[in-house]
């Protein structure tokens, strides 16, 4: 990533003038290929025909398509373990924990519903201006806190979601919400009429929907510093960022507030918060979840995707959401619904991840230390083995009611001719092939989530957004192959820096592959809490 500049058809980086205190800059591993050599098709959706041939995972569960949400959830906790591995000394409340404590009558979501409400408005005055949400509605949360206590007393909760909390990030509509996108307009030109189709599930599964989650605006940047709504800030330190563009629902999770939160990533729009906010982070396969009701800002590369405090809550709330809506036709053969059985870490063997050493150590000295070492830990635990790649990917070759970084993302955005959108579905096609090659030889690719941790919210940003480039580099790195060719992937935080601030591991599987993926990351939580 980074700076670059068009000269012919040859992308070269722009040299940066500010030198003070910068993140590590890329090896030349990004887009400065000719393009016009390219022969590939332009490929303009990231679509993935299923072949039972190149998926052969392990420890998984065939569930039936046509089964409710809640019940997909049920399937879901039945592949969990039948009792949870030694907790680590800080430990965040869980789904379980919540249904749990709901089912024995020590607490009642109503009461968990008043105490949330109490730090939301403690979190968002002084001296904490948190500002983790654009909107929420007390009334609205206690009416449904209410409404499944009552299911508890009667014995009737509807699924192990019941009266859970869950967040959602304000590009996906919710009811009674209107849908902002982080900006001051848009939902006066596009009003929400209606719950999102994952929206949708989790209120049939009985959860309680909590409110609408600050995000970058627009989702144009990756600090998710937004100038309208105030900076969703860091749990692990107030003054530091929490990443974008769903900052809001990578903080709430992080702060303890809610278990799970909902957000859409469309460039690391998803890992790369939860990773500095030291979460789980997960993004399906594209056309896993469906879009509808759902902004379009990114429709070729968003996906919807869960925020969570463990690996098994991330496929609770997934067991919820996924599957294709009933009125659609799929363009593509889609695979069956698969679980993976999480009874314990070790019940996958014979894993290969596939390493590139310039692209994984292309980040700060905390990250690559402590990254490699998580790599190694896996290694060392389960008898897993590194493929190390060379890989040749061509390094050789009226908006005033907007903040001022969302004006020149947009401008940025705009300005590229219709040629140059065909060649990058070219490349988008090329990059495919080469993914391909890769998972020949390896299950998944492995590398740090970002390229350096949380960084200082500077004052000057607060009143009109920020536009880093060389942060932002840093930041979305590792992120782009997982929304350009529509890959499924997953961050785990495996450790902190020398600040204290949380740093996160993304696997980055090949299509359809949620079930390796979920292993994986449960087996790096388990190796390192």
């Amino acid at each position: 990533m980074g700076l670059f500049r068009a000269e012919g058809a040859v992308y070269k980086p722009v040299q940066e003038t500010d030198t003070a205190s910068p993140p590590p800059q890329p090896n030349q591993f990004y887009l400065t290929a000719n393009v016009k050599e390219l022969e590939d098709s332009p490929l303009y959706v990231p679509l993935h025909p299923y072949d039972s041939e190149d998926l052969k995972e392990q420890e998984i569960k065939h569930i039936d398509s046509d089964l409710s949400p809640p019940e997909k959830v049920q399937q879901a906790i039945d592949c969990l373990p039948l009792s949870s591995e030694k907790q680590p000394f800080f430990h965040r409340w869980t789904v379980l924990d919540y249904s749990k404590a709901y089912s024995s009558g020590d607490i009642t979501p109503r009461m968990v519903a008043e105490r949330f409400i109490a730090a939301v408005r403690e979190s968002s005055n002084p001296p904490m201006k948190m500002s983790f949400f654009i909107n929420y509605n007390e009334e609205d949360i206690l009416k449904q806190a209410t409404e499944s206590t009552l299911r508890y007393k009667k014995g009737e909760p509807i699924s192990v979601l019941d009266g859970v909390l869950i967040a959602v990030k304000d590009e996906i509509d919710c009811s009674p919400y209107p849908t902002t996108g982080g900006t001051k307009w848009l939902h006066k030109v596009r009003p929400c009429t209606g719950d999102a189709c994952c929206v949708m599930r989790l209120r049939l599964c009985g959860a309680i929907l909590v409110g609408k989650t600050n995000m970058h605006e627009l989702g144009a940047g990756t600090s998710g510093i937004n100038p309208h709504y105030g900076v969703a800030r860091n749990p692990y330190d107030p003054s530091k960022i929490t990443g974008g563009s769903s900052s809001g629902s990578a903080a709430v999770v992080a702060a303890g507030l809610c278990p799970v939160a909902l957000g859409v990533d469309g460039g690391g729009s998803v890992r790369m918060p939860a990773a500095l906010c030291g979460v789980v982070g997960f993004k399906p396969t594209f056309g896993r979840i469906p879009l509808s009701g759902v902004l379009p800002l990114n429709w070729t590369v968003g996906m919807v995707g869960i925020l969570a405090a463990t690996v098994e809550d991330a496929l609770v709330v997934y067991a919820a959401i996924n599957g294709p809506l009933p009125s659609q036709q799929p363009t593509v053969s889609l695979p069956k619904v698969s679980f993976p059985l999480l009874k314990s870490a070790t019940s996958i063997s014979a894993i290969k991840l596939a390493k590139y050493d310039a692209w994984f150590n292309d980040c700060s000295d905390d990250i690559r230390v402590c990254c490699s070492r998580a790599v190694d830990k896996l290694c060392e635990r389960y008898g897993w083995k590194v493929r190390t790649l060379n890989t040749q990917t061509y390094q050789n070759r009226n908006c005033s009611d907007q903040g001022w970084d969302a004006r020149v993302a947009l401008s940025v955005y705009g300005s590229f001719s219709s040629q140059e959108y065909i060649k990058a579905q070219k490349i988008r096609n090329h990059q495919m092939q080469i993914h391909r090659n890769v998972f020949a030889k390896a299950d998944v690719i492995v590398v740090p989530t970002t390229g350096v941790t949380a960084y200082e919210i500077k004052d000057d940003a607060l009143k009109t957004g920020e536009l880093d480039y060389i942060y932002g580099a840093a930041l979305v790195r590792y992120q782009i192959a997982g929304n350009f060719l529509g890959l499924p992937a997953v961050t785990v935080p495996v450790g902190y820096d020398t600040a204290g601030l949380p740093i996160g591991l993304q696997f980055i599987g090949k299509p359809w592959s949620e079930p390796t993926l979920m292993h994986l990351a449960f087996a790096m939580q388990v190796a390192t809490s």
